[in-house]
């Protein structure tokens, strides 16, 4: 962009200059009287400064031109940067609560299971304790009765 600004500046003046040193050979070259010649030198010099003057205004808007548009994308980026960060944030926030629900199925899964496991020893244990006064009784019957001997 600062290489177009650059170039129509270049244009700009040199459209300026040509245009005044073109004035000025034709009013030098032409057959006229000294109070003449000063006076189209001086109405020449006023279009010259009129033109220039004009040429100005209009860089000077086209420049205010340039700069509100690039205030006007810049503002357009800003809100685009805003909308898409806002939506990375709630995407984020999803996702860990997505997370968070799954810890705690997890861990109320893994109660579950350990409960489970806890009741599952307990009635084993009480099958074994019960099978080991069953042996005992059995063993003891044996013993007590007398032995026969052939």
């Amino acid at each position: 962009m600062e290489n177009k600004t650059n170039a129509g500046a270049g244009f700009m003046k040199g459209l300026l200059l040509g245009t005044t040193l073109g004035g000025l050979v034709s009013l030098l070259f032409a057959p006229k009287s000294g109070k003449e010649l000063r006076a189209d030198l001086t109405r020449k010099g006023r279009e010259v400064a009129d033109r220039a003057e004009e040429i100005s205004s209009e860089a000077h808007v086209k420049a205010r031109e340039i700069l509100e548009d690039a205030r006007r994308r810049g503002e357009e980026l800003k809100r685009e940067a805003d909308h898409q960060l806002m939506e990375a944030r709630q995407k984020a926030r999803e996702a860990l609560r997505v997370a968070e629900e799954k810890a705690l199925e997890v861990r109320r899964l893994a109660r579950e299971t350990v409960d489970e496991a806890r009741k599952e020893a307990k009635r084993l244990r009480t099958a074994v304790e019960a099978g080991v006064e069953a042996a005992k009784r059995e063993f003891s019957k044996d013993q007590d009765k007398p032995s026969t001997t052939a």
